[in-house]
């Protein structure tokens, strides 16, 4: 690693550290010509995942994507900002540990909604209908029977 400060590539480790749920290792170092400290950080290289959509179009994985669904989700809600960030980094670790190079686009979504029903009955039904695109009354009732399922509440399935 050339040094920033002297172009001189001499430099050793003086300490390493794990960041960001051990994805990322953080190592402080030391030129040994001009004795300035500098800081690397060191991340595998991402997969090239593509995601493949309804259409059957393919399209980059964009994490971002996940990350502003949720957040639109989330939005006004009584969620601790530390908690949306991790459902957002296992989401994340869930695509790229599935180990396919392609992951339909479903499959992400489902991903979504099994964190978000854990996390909050508004945003889930928030991120549930525009992933489900309801097209009436019933498929709604369907998508809601989750949440009374779990609070052991009663739907009337007459509507």
């Amino acid at each position: 690693m050339k040094c920033p400060y002297c172009q001189i590539d001499n430099d050793k480790v003086i300490d390493s550290r794990s960041g960001e749920d051990g994805f990322v290792i953080r190592r402080r170092r030391m030129c040994v010509s001009c004795e300035k400290r500098f800081t690397t950080y060191e991340r595998v290289a991402e997969l090239e995942i593509r995601v493949v959509k309804k259409d059957g179009s393919r399209e980059p994985f964009r994490p971002e994507k996940i990350r502003q669904g949720l957040e639109r989700a989330c939005w006004k809600r009584p969620i601790p900002t530390d908690r949306v960030e991790q459902v957002i980094t296992e989401i994340i670790q869930g695509v790229y540990m599935n180990g396919k190079s392609e992951l339909e686009s479903r499959i992400i979504g489902e991903m979504v909604m099994e964190k978000l029903i854990e996390l909050d009955d508004v945003a889930y039904i928030r991120f549930g209908s525009v992933y489900r695109q309801f097209r009436d009354i019933h498929d709604f009732l369907e998508e809601v029977r989750p949440i009374f399922d779990k609070h052991q509440l009663h739907v009337d399935s007459d509507v």
